[in-house]
């Protein structure tokens, strides 16, 4: 059976992931709270943010700043986009 959540970006009940993506409570959180769609758009959008930015997930400056837009995009706040980049057209 497939787990449901409330998802916090879609404000809609959506298919959850089938475990934490972190350790500790922040990964039960974003268990608890956020939809595998969402998560998957998330791991999309940060990759395509470290290549654009050029970041380094070994500086603790980039590491925050993944973070922060992390809770950002998964809170369906405003967040940093890659630039130059266009979303394709639906």
């Amino acid at each position: 059976m497939i787990r449901m959540v409330m998802c916090r970006k879609y404000k809609e009940q959506l298919p959850g992931m089938e475990r934490a993506p972190y350790p500790g409570p922040k990964g039960e959180k974003i268990f608890n709270e956020v939809s595998k769609k969402a998560w998957d758009e998330w791991q999309a959008h940060q990759t395509m943010l470290i290549n654009e930015r050029r970041l380094n997930m070994m500086d603790p400056e980039d590491r925050r700043f993944i973070q922060e837009e992390m809770d950002k995009f998964l809170s369906g706040e405003e967040y940093a986009q890659a630039e130059g980049y266009v979303p394709p057209e639906q």
